[in-house]
């Protein structure tokens, strides 16, 4: 009896054994491809793209033979596949072992044309088994563009927005040149690709949307469009003067904005017109013993939004600097530092410092820090810091390091529109009616908002935006 059921535990092995060996044929074979579609968005022409990839599941017994898995543009078709480490444009009679799977891999490299404005390329893949075709759609958007690598502006040079400028390498503006970037302009940068500003750059956007210059990573595709530390950032340098910035939008750098050293004139080295700073992995807006004047200015969620250190003389007026922990970056660091010294091999380095803020927010939530605006001095450089109008979240008033501070607003939330940390939605505008910011700034000079509208002449409200 136990031989005969030896035997019996044999047999059955065997034939499941056998079982898997072969083959189903069956058109209802029950298989899985974990995409219908695959889109790409804007694709640099000649660039190249990430690789998109699907998977086919084989959730049968049996092993299941794949007759072909191919582009149906052919060998002309822009997309390329890699099925299993195969190459195509077709791939032949690949199997998949019972209750396994394979990867497909695909790519688009899109070649120059004349066209100017975004076109699509669609082509799909056709997966065939068992008599029966499944088709995988795909969509990409590609763009032309300039295509600058490690590029040297030698001469006064100017940028208008006919194409996008996608820079690889770096970009270097010489000493005692311009660069002068006008309305409407996309500037795309690449990862390892630092802005070095040793001469000036003059950013003219305006106030529509369409008519703004943008500078951001050249990674358009999800998720990486979002992420922070996409591209290295600007930084001017020591001889750098006379730079402004109107209606800038830079967002997704490592070091957005890095400003050294004083100016070499009596100017600030940097204006910052109506400009939004997003989402920077180590700062927004990082100064060292330099110059900075910023109006109607929004510096949001970046690991540290405003350093200012080491002295230097600044002015912000009509700014939200603000910041919430999400996925990317946790707050936990204050939105404002000010400083008149830097610890250099553990010595404070402490130079005169002047700084003024009139009509700002400071503001942070969902993190670790209870003061968003924290003032340190060393007492062997001279410091003249004053605060006028402005609404923050701290727990120690900046009052007692000496800082001259009037009409502050302390720890009232200031009513911003929409904050969807989840959905990475935040709106920054007043739109609660019983706002504190509201009607309660100082009279300054500055008649219009972020938006391009207008302030009133008497109390403004506080922050970039004016509620309407």
């Amino acid at each position: 009896m136990k031989f005969f059921t030896g035997l019996t535990i044999v047999i059955l092995f065997l034939l499941t054994a056998c079982k898997k060996d072969s083959f189903i044929t069956s058109p209802d074979a029950a298989v899985t491809i974990t995409a219908d579609t695959i889109k790409y968005d804007t694709v640099f022409v000649s660039a190249g793209s990430i690789t998109q990839s699907f998977k086919i599941i084989n959730e049968n017994s049996q092993k299941l033979k794949l007759s072909s898995i191919k582009l149906m543009g052919g060998a002309g078709s822009l997309y390329t596949i890699n099925a299993d480490g195969i190459s195509g444009p077709v791939v032949n009679d690949l199997e998949i072992a019972a209750n396994d799977s394979i990867y497909v891999f695909v790519q688009v490299k899109i070649d120059p044309n004349a066209e100017n404005l975004p076109f699509v390329i669609r082509d799909s893949i056709q997966v065939s088994y068992n008599g029966k075709d499944k088709k995988i759609q795909l969509e990409a958007w590609g763009q032309n563009a300039h295509f600058l690598r490690n590029k040297e502006i030698t001469a006064d040079e100017t940028w208008d927005n006919d194409l996008p400028y996608v820079i690889l390498g770096y970009l270097h503006i010489n000493n005692g040149k311009t660069l002068t970037i006008n309305k409407g302009s996309r500037i795309y940068i690449h990862a390892d690709a630092p802005v070095v500003v040793d001469g000036t750059l003059k950013v003219k956007g305006e106030k529509d949307t369409a008519d703004r210059v943008y500078f951001r990573g050249d990674r358009l595709d999800d998720p990486y469009k979002d992420y922070p530390a996409g591209w290295p950032g600007i930084y001017f340098r020591t001889s750098s003067i006379d730079n402004e910035l109107n209606f800038a939008i830079i967002k997704n750098a490592y070091q957005a904005i890095a400003v050294q050293d004083p100016s070499a004139n009596s100017a600030p080295k940097i204006v910052l017109n109506e400009t939004i700073v997003d989402n920077a992995y180590d700062a927004g807006i990082i100064s060292l013993n330099s110059s900075v004047k910023a109006i109607n200015c929004l510096v949001s969620n970046c690991g540290k939004n405003l350093v200012l250190a080491q002295g230097g003389n600044y002015e912000f007026t009509h700014c939200t600097v603000a910041s919430y922990s999400n996925n990317y970056i946790l707050h936990k660091e204050p939105v404002l530092y000010l400083s008149n010294y830097l610890v250099v091999n553990k010595v404070a380095v402490a130079k005169d410092l002047t700084a003024v803020f009139q009509n700002n927010i400071f503001w942070g939530e969902n993190g670790s820090v209870d003061d968003e605006v924290v003032v340190t001095k060393d007492a062997s450089a001279n410091s003249n810091i004053a605060f006028d109008s402005n609404l923050w979240k701290v727990k120690t008033d900046p009052a007692t390091t000496g800082a001259v501070v009037t009409n502050a607003i302390n720890n009232q939330f200031p009513g911003f529109d929409s904050i969807d940390v989840s959905k990475r939605y935040y709106d920054f505008h007043l739109r609660t009616k019983n706002s504190p910011a509201l009607n309660i700034g100082t009279t300054t000079s500055v008649f219009i908002d972020l938006d391009g509208n207008p302030r009133p002449v008497g109390q403004p409200d506080l922050g970039c935006y004016e509620k309407q």
